[in-house]
Parts: structure tokens; sequence; C-alpha cells
């Protein structure tokens, strides 16, 4: 079946994280804007086709087969650093976006609920549209309920983020939800998770050269202390990168702590595109 998926993102699939505790897969795709728009369209195409979410079952919040689908702006050309990550227009994601919406409801039949900028100014997060969706927030395009096996998709524009997951030892999930709810801020969402083998801490780093891997493993570790949230004998067991990261964000990172931060340079953006990564220490 991921052979399937992956072979309808063609040239474009420069990752793909699968995840059996989660239930959850995630397809990165990265190139010139017209083949990224079709290979999203043929991989929704594929998956609405080959998947049943009535079948499914997993840890992470989901409200589709399609689930969410992000787009993303990159700095273009040259290296993704602080202030061209944070300078990025988004205006070609929102129209990216609010295209493949259309094209979803219209040729699929799927509830779209959009986040990021919104017509007539404001915003709306992915939060927003899982908390909202059918219940505060009706589709902003398609049916007004939910496909019959392939649910709904939030489509969104949005800056370039990090997704992290760090993996406990010796904790149950009221510590991992602790810990998430400690870590969470502006430039930080978290959840604690109960899965197969352990319980998580499951990041999404919204501004991830400003508050990276390094800072949510260390504050992890603190708050792990028995002195801070009582969780005598907790330690971080592992972590993990979903997806790739901006070559930056590597070069504010010593090299020595790579490997127990699960980072590399083969899992730079830069290095899947071709692109010449910025000088590490």
């Amino acid at each position: 079946m991921l052979g399937v998926l992956a072979e309808a993102c063609g040239d474009v699939l420069r990752d793909l994280h699968v995840d059996p505790d989660h239930h959850r897969s995630v397809f990165t795709l990265a190139g010139p804007g017209r083949a990224v728009e079709a290979a999203a369209r043929s991989l929704a195409g594929a998956a609405v086709e080959a998947l049943d979410l009535s079948r499914h079952e997993g840890a992470h919040p989901r409200f589709g087969v399609l689930d969410v689908v992000p787009f993303v702006p990159l700095a273009d050309p040259g290296p993704l650093t602080a202030p061209a990550a944070a300078a990025a227009d988004l205006g070609p994601a929102v129209a990216a976006r609010d295209a493949f919406a259309s094209w979803a409801a219209a040729t699929l039949g799927l509830p779209c609920f959009l986040y990021g900028p919104l017509a007539g100014g404001g915003a709306r997060s992915l939060p927003e549209v899982r908390r909202g969706a059918f219940v505060t927030l009706a589709p902003d395009c398609g049916p007004v309920a939910a496909h019959p096996t392939a649910g709904a998709v939030a489509v969104g524009a949005r800056p370039l983020l990090v997704a992290y997951n760090l993996w406990l030892e010796g904790a149950d999930v009221a510590v991992a939800r602790a810990v998430a709810a400690a870590l969470r801020g502006p430039s930080l969402r978290a959840l604690g998770l109960a899965l197969g083998p352990g319980v998580q801490v499951s990041c999404n780093l919204l501004d991830p050269l400003a508050v990276g891997p390094a800072d949510v493993y260390d504050r992890t570790a603190a708050l792990l202390r028995p002195d801070a949230l009582g969780a005598c004998g907790a330690r971080i067991r592992r972590a993990e990168l979903v997806g790739l990261v901006p070559a930056a964000l590597l070069d504010a990172v010593d090299p020595a702590r790579w490997e127990e931060l699960d980072l590399s340079p083969d899992r730079a953006i830069e290095s899947r595109l071709g692109r010449p990564p910025p000088p590490t220490r």
C-alpha cells in the first residue's frame, strides 16, 4: 500500500516517515510549485481510493485518511537561513492551498477545512480546525458531512515547522502529558501520548530556528528530574525526527549531539533538493 502511495508522488517525494504506533505516515514533497501541487493531488486521489478511515486505529489525532495537507513556502535560491525562513512569502502557499481544497472538494468529495491566513483577514490554526470541525466550524468547501470512508481534510498554508518526538522510559502517560503541558508555548505545540511500546511527547516546533530539537530535548530532560515533575526514574529513551529540517537548524546544533537528537546532514531539506547547505561547525 505504501508503495502505491509513494509512487503517486513521483519525483518530488523527498522523505517518507512511517509510524506504525501512530498508524500514520508523513510524505514530504518539495520542488517546483506546480510539480508539488500535481503530486499532492495524485497522492490525495490514491489515498482516498485505497484507505478507509473506519478501519483506522491510532494514537495521533486525525479526522481523515488524508488528514492534513500543508503548503509551505521555501526561500529560493540558497540555503534556508533563519531570516529567509521567517520572511518567506505565504502568498503562493495560500494560492496553492485554496486551489487544492477546491479541487479535493469537487473531485474527491472531501470536506475541506482551511488553516493559516484566511480571506478577509484573520487566521486559523490546525488545532482550531481539529477542535471545531463539524462542531463549531463548517467546511470551507466541499460536502457538509464527512466522506464515508475518507473523512475530511485540513488544508493549510504555513511557515516551515519541524515535527519531533521524544520517547520516554520509566514514565506513564500522565508524566508525558505533564511534560507536554510544561513545554507548550507560542513556538511549540506538544501532546503526551500512550503508544504500544511506551509513552511519547509528540511536538510540533513552530519556529524551529528559534526553538529547535536541542532546546526541546534539554527542557524535557530537565522536566523529568525528580525535583521538577516528580518523575522519579523517568528519562528520554530516544528522539525521533519526523520528516526533514533546514540545514540552518543543523548548523545551530553541536554535531556531537546530532546522533542523540536524531539529526544528520542527509535529513536536511537542502540535501534532498540538491541545494548547497550552509557550513557547519
